[in-house]
């Protein structure tokens, strides 16, 4: 059972485990439906960033929805947590998205969905997948991207000195060759409380924040695939943003994030086209899951019910929107 808030303020209703396959691989996910809400209901596919499973703090933003009368599904990307596929810890941007759209097919075979309202969620790296998503894939009619990753590129020309940059290309180079020549991918931690440590993801901000949703979800491991950081690096989710719109868009960005950098945020987000907004609240990077978590989720459960709830009309409530654009502290 998922360790969604059961209390009386996040009611859930029977949450029901479900599979699925994309090109072959099971992926598995939890359907949560809303509590004395006559569906058909809006729904809304969420799923967890880098190397990040579901079972935790995914699961607390998906109750906030259902407890304003949407439906909810949270899944785990293929190589990860609960799903299947190889090779295990092997993170692939464009599966990823492939595995999102499967989600949304899911969903709309249901007929507890109105097919016609379906959003998606997504936070740093899959914060760019939803990005991506909803820019290719006009089934999505409302979307909400939480620190997204924007590029790989430029995130790493910001982050990584010159010579490390080049030194990083040749540990690409030589791992690449080595699994051409029939040898296994390297792997390294994830995360380490060990300064020196080579890691995915340095620095004690990220130890904590990844360390203690791990803690709570049995499924998560500790290492990532060298393949996975090269897939990373050529990942260019912003380059979707433009093509968004129509679709309503909110982005929800800190302050002071190196880890999917705030100027790149704010730079693709002035890109984008309407109806869309941002919010800054002040923090790093992982501040929107522990600090300003209820501010975060307030806001991604406002916004699908602006686009997405039906007005008394019957039609959707998003007269309003074409002039959201305003950055909110």
């Amino acid at each position: 059972m998922s360790s969604i808030r059961a209390d009386e303020k996040w009611p859930v209703q029977n949450p029901q485990k479900i599979e699925f396959t994309v090109e072959g691989t099971v992926v598995r996910g939890t359907f949560y439906a809303p509590v004395g809400v006559a569906g058909p209901w809006p729904v809304i596919v969420l799923a967890h960033g880098w190397g990040m499973v579901s079972g935790g703090d995914l699961e607390d933003y998906a109750a906030g929805l259902v407890s304003e009368g949407f439906a909810a599904f949270t899944f785990d990307f293929r190589n990860l947590g609960a799903s299947d596929g190889e090779p295990r810890q092997e993170i692939d941007p464009h599966r990823q998205v492939e595995d999102y759209r499967a989600a949304i097919s899911y969903v709309r075979t249901r007929g507890d969905i109105d097919k016609d309202r379906i959003g998606i969620w997504g936070s740093s790296y899959s914060g760019g997948h939803a990005l991506v998503v909803a820019a290719i894939d006009r089934r999505v009619r409302c979307v909400v991207a939480q620190v997204p990753t924007i590029s790989g590129w430029r995130a790493a020309q910001l982050k990584t000195s010159y010579g490390d940059l080049a030194a990083q290309q040749q540990w690409f180079e030589q791992d690449r060759e080595a699994r051409f020549a029939g040898g296994e991918g390297q792997r390294i931690p994830m995360i380490s409380p060990v300064p020196e440590e080579k890691v995915a993801y340095p620095g004690t901000d990220s130890y904590g924040y990844m360390s203690g949703q791990g803690s709570i979800c049995p499924t998560w491991r500790n290492e990532i695939t060298v393949r996975s950081l090269e897939l990373a690096r050529a990942y260019e989710p912003g380059a979707y943003i433009q093509r968004i719109a129509p679709t309503p868009l909110l982005m929800i960005a800190t302050d002071r994030d190196t880890v999917t950098p705030t100027a790149l945020q704010q730079e693709a987000y002035q890109r984008a086209h309407h109806p869309k907004r941002l919010l800054l609240v002040p923090g790093d990077h992982y501040s929107v899951y522990t600090k300003h978590f209820d501010t975060t989720r307030t806001a991604a459960v406002e916004w699908f019910s602006r686009h997405l709830h039906k007005g008394r009309d019957g039609q959707r409530s998003d007269a309003t929107a074409i002039t959201e654009g305003e950055a909110s502290r």
